[in-house]
């Protein structure tokens, strides 16, 4: 079942009516824009239900959209994915685990493609999960400056649940402890929940 969120509301209806007044005046011109952009919100805000198979050995994609960095840490991985307007914003959990702290940090709205978006504000999750504790970074880009989350400290949460969303257009990069056995590289189109980022190794 395919939905939207809430959030959208105001941007969908308010460009509904928007697109009715232009027309009630005449503006025709107008009147296709908005209601152009009232599906595109429609889209945009959009919050389907994901088939989650998870086990615990693997990690899941925390956004939907595409791998655009793979870089080893010292203290283990971080895969970064870009969230076009295109894609879904929902973002879920990459495992099953409890919420150890959450904060904001950074400064500036560089574009999300870029390795300097790194320093952008950003709303960070800590998971404690059975491999260690994950760190789940949403960052926001040079148009997408608004960052939900639903998830709160001390929270358990399961593998594929959704936990916020970033409008509009950003990034996501996900920090795993260890060592991993990844099934994604660079250029690599995955799905929040659905897609399995890697495999834990022993």
């Amino acid at each position: 079942m395919s939905r939207y969120r809430p959030e959208g509301r105001p941007f969908i209806w308010g460009s509904l009516l928007l697109g009715v007044v232009s027309g009630w005046m005449g503006l025709y011109l107008l009147t296709t824009l908005f209601f152009s952009l009232s599906l595109f919100f429609v889209g945009f805000f959009r919050d389907p239900d994901r088939d989650v198979v998870f086990s615990p050995e693997f990690v899941l994609s925390p956004a939907d959209g595409r791998v655009m960095e793979v870089e080893e840490t010292p203290d283990g991985l971080k895969v970064s994915i870009f969230m076009s307007v295109f894609d879904c914003h929902v973002n879920r959990s990459p495992h099953t685990g409890v919420v150890e702290r959450i904060w904001r940090e950074g400064k500036g709205f560089r574009a999300a493609f870029l390795g300097s978006a790194d320093t952008n504000v950003k709303n960070v999750i800590l998971l404690r999960t059975v491999h260690g504790t994950m760190k789940i970074e949403q960052i926001t880009g040079l148009i997408a400056r608004r960052i939900l989350c639903w998830v709160r400290e001390g929270e358990r949460v399961e593998a594929g649940q959704r936990i916020g969303m970033i409008t509009f257009g950003s990034r996501v990069n996900l920090h795993l402890p260890g060592r991993w056995e990844l099934f994604v590289s660079k250029g690599t189109k995955v799905r929040a929940g659905e897609s399995v980022i890697g495999r834990r190794v022993s």
